[in-house]
């Protein structure tokens, strides 16, 4: 098992003492970079314009007591006290809590659904649903069909805003890094120096995107570490030197005391201040790579303090120095003492790349789970690390976001517009987080609607008080994540909803299976050396691009796997629950069916693995198969199953899971096929040609079945050496006559989206050589 696997399906309670410090202090590398740079220019964006200080300190204290409680009430509180609670197997963000609800609701918009998919073991229920009454809002939440969709546009959303941080944090934590060299430079070199040095800064950091976070992640928490101290001394020295009356700002009396006073600036000032949570939702997002106990140790132990003193000696210096007020002297290094600012310089560039890296990662990851659930544009994901699991490289949306986040720096050239946009993206995600926590507590958690309903509520209320504050700012940098979501949004919309009106073309005209066995005397079928792997999303029945192809061309392979490649609401599925296996037809007639099931954090295996471990599975359906049927059944019998119950195979990692239909054969036969540890062994033998030649054990079936399990055990041999043709689908989507205009208009952005990403193959890592493309057009 993998790390990063292993990480996720790990219960919190069971880390011990060391494993917890271990775990909490490698999340500062990757949880809390984000979040330990916001004091880099909070206060700048606070008080960009909108208000200035005064010799009374009213407005300096007012934000600091902003901040305090704001930081107190939604990262402590709300995310480190409850959210972080709702993960789903250990994993957290966005798509955990929709996959929680859609396994405790019927709200799902998935098409190709099973039971078997709910007898996975990380498929897990807060209660079991048969001794649990339905509760009002789950009956309803099931019951209307507009909320399955609504629910969903929520979720994309959430995942629009967060690809749009991914964007807007690594141009505004560089930039804001970068702007303390006008301590040291001129104003006119200055002007001419941050921009570039930040453009280059940026650029170097996608292009090492490649090699993976695991080449230089060791270095991560170090930096981030030592910037935490960094700005806890300096907060210190700071509160001591200039004013120690400063921790009275705490009082939220100050708040009320801010805002009568400043009225409406003070009100648009908000979208400044609630940069400071910028980050929080990585707590949550990044669950999965440790664990509860770590991360809430790590903030609040040390993240939280460290941000604490960093804006009280920022609050304390302003408070004493009202002389020099401008836009650009409102920041984090007018606090620093000149004989340390090179330093400080130095180490926030630094902290300023990792928490780029952070969100840079979790947009790759965000992308591939939205793909896995036919919501985004087939893109090709490389997997960068051989040991962690979770580590993901995506090659377009990697440039894609260089160019944006350069394009955002030279556009804005500010810190104040740049502050306005993330802010906007950030808040949106929040309150996306908080309206389908509420979902859990009612739905998963089985808490009375009232405790959720104060949950939205309160939480609900202060998140939209900033939301309105950034909201009011659009014409001043507000407008672009609304651009960015919108565009997402409607590639997303558009994918999804084609891909499902696809999916049901396919369920009403897929053909009968007596059909395909009829086929043959027809046409004069001819059964051809390898093996075919027919791709399609349907579960059941033969789908029409096939009979499309045998229509055409009268030939397929003497072995024939109908392959269905699926995603389920869970975050992993093990490798040994991956493939369902079943027949088509009778034995003789040498057709099968494999599902292959992943879950949202999975990613898909390269092509040798999976033909590998799908011809060693089909082997031990095949001797399982044998097992199950009893001496009595006659072959008759057997002709009139034509497609039976599916058998759940594992890989050679784990042979203990049982099957839904032969549960009592499985421990019986599960050593039957195995990888040889040397030639003459039993089990599966490799030749430098990646050929499999299969043994048979005579005890593991009875024997009247022992023939006709070495025949076909043979066939399915001599077919792996002959090779293996990989049969996919080229569709192309037409309007039906008479169709809606927005009809049309999906269709052809669903064609264009087509035409311009990856094809099947590159997702499924089909090799060109093996690749047989069936086109197929779709009236819809």
């Amino acid at each position: 098992m993998d790390l990063e696997f292993g990480r996720g399906m790990r219960s919190p309670q069971r880390d011990s003492w060391k494993t917890t410090m271990v775990l909490a202090y490698q999340s500062l590398g990757v949880v809390y970079g984000d979040l330990s740079i916001s004091p880099l220019y909070v206060f700048k964006s606070t008080f960009a314009e909108d208000i200035q200080h005064s010799d009374t300190n009213e407005e300096i204290f007012g934000v600091l007591s902003f901040v305090f409680w704001t930081l107190t009430l939604i990262p402590l509180i709300k995310y480190v006290s409850i959210v972080l609670r709702a993960h789903d197997n250990g994993e957290g963000g966005t798509f955990a809590l929709y996959s929680l609800i859609c396994r405790h609701a019927n709200v799902s918009l998935l098409p190709n659904r099973q039971i078997a998919d709910e007898e996975l073991s990380t498929y897990k229920l807060e209660r079991n649903p048969e001794t649990v009454d339905k509760t009002r809002v789950k009956v309803w939440l099931e019951k209307h069909k507009n909320l399955h969709t609504a629910l969903l546009i929520m979720v994309l959303i959430g995942t629009c805003m967060v690809i749009g941080d991914g964007v807007l944090t690594p141009a505004i934590s560089v930039f804001s890094a970068v702007s303390g060299l006008e301590f040291s430079l001129s104003k006119d070199h200055h002007e001419y120096a941050v921009i570039p040095i930040t453009c280059v800064i940026l650029a170097f950091l996608f292009a090492l995107q490649h090699f993976g976070t695991h080449r230089v992640g060791f270095i991560f928490a170090p930096i981030v570490l030592a910037w935490l101290l960094c700005m806890s001394a300096l907060g210190l020295y700071n509160i001591i030197h200039w004013n120690p009356h400063v921790y009275q700002a705490l009082n939220p009396y100050y708040m009320f005391k801010f805002l009568k006073k400043t009225r409406k600036y003070g009100w648009m000032s908000l979208g400044g201040i609630l940069l400071c949570m910028t980050g929080s939702e990585a707590m949550f997002a990044d669950l999965g790579h440790f664990s509860y106990s770590a991360i809430q140790l790590a903030f609040t132990s040390l993240v939280y303090p460290a941000l604490i003193l960093a804006y009280m000696g920022q609050a304390a210096y302003l408070s004493k120095h009202h002389d020099f007020y401008s836009n650009s002297q409102v920041g984090f290094y007018i606090a620093v003492p000149d004989k340390v600012r090179w330093p400080v310089l130095v180490l926030a560039i630094l902290a300023s790349v990792v928490g780029s890296q952070a969100i840079i990662s979790g947009t790759f990851s965000i992308i591939n789970q939205s793909q896995s659930l036919s919501c985004f544009p087939r893109v090709k994901v490389v997997h960068t690390s051989e040991k962690i699991h979770g580590q993901i490289y995506i090659p377009e949306i990697n440039w894609l976001l260089m160019i944006l986040c350069i394009a955002v720096t030279v556009g804005f050239r500010d810190t104040k517009h740049m502050g306005n946009a993330s802010g906007l993206a950030v808040i949106t995600v929040m309150l996306v987080t908080t309206f389908l926590t509420s979902l859990v507590i009612m739905v998963c958690w089985h808490k009375p609607p009232l405790l959720a309903l104060g949950f939205l509520l309160f939480f609900g209320s202060v998140e939209a008080l900033y939301f309105s504050a950034s909201l009011i700012k659009f014409l001043e940098g507000a407008w672009l994540p609304i651009l960015l979501a919108l565009i997402l949004m409607a590639v997303m919309l558009v994918w999804h909803i084609t891909t499902i009106k696809k999916y049901e073309f396919d369920l009403q005209n897929k053909v009968t299976l007596e059909w395909l066995l009829a086929l043959g005397d027809k046409l004069g079928m001819v059964r051809v050396p390898g093996i075919g792997l027919v791709y399609t999303d349907l579960t059941s029945g033969v789908p029409a691009n096939f009979s499309r192809f045998v229509t055409n061309l009268p030939a397929f392979h003497k072995v024939l796997v109908f392959v269905c490649v699926k995603s389920v609401p869970v975050p992993y599925v093990f490798p040994a629950e991956r493939y369902l296996v079943g027949r088509v037809g009778p034995p003789g007639h040498r057709s099968y069916r494999c599902i292959v099931r992943y879950g949202y954090r999975d990613v898909h295996q390269d092509v040798d693995s999976f033909e590998t471990e799908l011809i060693e599975s089909l082997a031990m359906f095949i001797k399982l198969n044998a097992s199950y049927r009893c001496s009595e059944v006659s072959q008759s019998e057997q002709l009139e199953e034509w497609e039976p119950g599916l058998t759940v195979i594992g890989s050679n990692t784990l042979r203990d899971h049982a099957s839904y239909d032969l549960q009592d054969s499985v421990q019986h036969s599960a050593a039957s096929v195995e990888v040889a540890d040397s030639p003459g062994g039993t089990g599966l033998e490799y030749n430098s040609s990646k050929q499999v030649r299969f043994f048979i054990d005579s005890l593991v079936v009875s024997p009247e079945a022992d023939k006709q399990v070495a025949e076909e055990l043979e066939a399915l041999a001599a077919a792996r050496e002959a090779g293996t043709a990989f049969i996919l689908g080229h569709s192309h989507v037409q309007c039906k006559p008479g169709s809606s205009v927005v009809k049309k208009l999906t269709v052809v952005g669903y064609n264009f989206l087509r035409r311009n990403c990856r094809g099947p193959d590159v997702v499924l890592r089909v090799p060109p050589a093996s690749l047989l493309e069936v086109g197929m057009v779709y009236v819809l």
